[in-house]
């Protein structure tokens, strides 16, 4: 039983770590990054379409992503899938391919940007807080219902807190490498 809740909290918080990479991933750092196009639906002959399946993205320079449709025929759907996203960048199509230039950022919106890291990176520990909780919940549920020893709760509460710890610790560092990252000029 103590062991299923320690499985289960590890998953939980591998799941919050993961989900603020996904996150952060789709924050603009002044620099191309594939994942700022992986939101995007295109219309593609009547049916809503991840960018993804009908174009290859690239990054051939620091600043510039390149979308390649597989068909031809797609490009001016990708462009206004693009323009009515929230990406914020102008696609240009160049022949058989779609351009979109990063632009630099000024001092202000790095500033900016950087508070949305903090804030998403504080969603991710108010998850993991919430699941640690909830496994020390059903340790003493589990203590007062006589599945488990007093012995064996306080040994996996020291568990679930040493896991949490960790996971804080990964949920810091990845949020202040993406402040790096937004940081670099």
């Amino acid at each position: 039983m103590a062991d299923e809740v320690i499985s289960k909290l590890k998953k939980q918080m591998q799941k919050s770590s993961d989900n603020l990479k996904v996150e952060l991933g789709k924050i603009r750092a002044g620099r191309a990054n594939a994942s700022l196009v992986n939101d995007i639906m295109v219309d593609y002959y009547g049916a809503p379409t991840p960018l993804q399946q009908i174009a290859s993205v690239s990054i051939p320079e620091a600043r510039l992503i390149q979308i390649t449709p597989f068909d031809k025929t797609a490009l001016k759907s990708i462009e206004t899938a693009i323009n009515m996203s929230d990406l914020g960048i102008n696609p240009t199509i160049d022949g058989n391919v779609i351009r979109l230039v990063v632009p630099q950022l000024t001092g202000e919106s790095r500033k900016d940007i950087v508070k949305e890291v903090k804030k998403t990176a504080e969603e991710a520990k108010i998850a993991i807080r919430n699941a640690r909780r909830d496994a020390m919940d059903t340790l003493k549920k589990s203590e007062k219902d006589g599945e488990i020893s007093e012995d064996i709760m306080h040994k996996k509460e020291k568990d679930v807190q040493k896991i949490h710890d960790e996971f804080i610790k990964i949920i810091d560092d990845i949020s202040s490498n993406k402040e790096k990252e937004i940081s670099k000029i």
